[in-house]
């Protein structure tokens, strides 16, 4: 079925339209569920705290993208309420996520990076539903890209502090290896 999508006189094929993006959910669905499993599988056999972080992650993304699947071809206002609905299952998965990884926010690199990244999605999550308000209250644009490049700037800045404690941590692995070698060859 072809509708008139701006009263310009172009077509859209409606059901098409909603084919591909049903095909796309299922895909995107089944990655998510597929990773879960197995990381899930992992974390239960190796007892790690920031795979099962990750398997949560993706468990909840595998729920959006299900619930994204249920409202193809629904009304606005269903898809809006479902967005919120999301939004708001979103943030509280992640909250766990961060929940687990609390204990190891400062230790090795592996997990203090994984406390971070679930640190920023519980910030993404929290700013998702703040720019759907303030795009609804302002009845505009502005504000989801202002909260956007807020949040740019934010992954940015954690990205950075990572690489900047990985790089350090590699310097002083190297410096470990080189005494190491030395202290072989005064004993040699």
């Amino acid at each position: 079925m072809a509708d008139s999508c701006c009263g310009c006189g172009k077509t859209l094929d409606v059901a098409a339209m909603q084919a591909r993006q049903r095909r796309v959910l299922w895909w995107v669905l089944a990655i998510n569920a597929g990773t879960f499993a197995m990381m899930l599988g992992s974390a239960w056999h190796s007892g790690s705290a920031s795979l099962l972080s990750g398997s949560l992650d993706n468990l909840g993304d595998a729920l959006t993208y299900a619930l994204s699947l249920a409202v193809v071809g629904a009304s606005l206002a269903a898809k809006a309420r479902v967005a919120l609905l999301k939004a708001a299952l979103i943030l509280a998965a992640n909250l766990l996520c961060l929940r687990l990884l609390w204990p190891y926010r400062r230790g090795d690199i592996n997990l203090a990076s994984a406390w971070a990244c679930s640190l920023n999605d519980v910030y993404e999550g929290g700013a998702v539903i703040l720019a759907s308000i303030a795009v609804w209250a302002f009845g505009a644009g502005w504000p989801d890209l202002l909260i956007a490049a807020a949040l740019l700037l934010l992954f940015l800045r954690s990205a950075w502090q990572v690489a900047r404690r990985a790089w350090a941590e590699l310097r002083q692995a190297r410096a470990m290896a080189v005494s190491a070698c030395d202290t072989r060859e005064r004993h040699a």
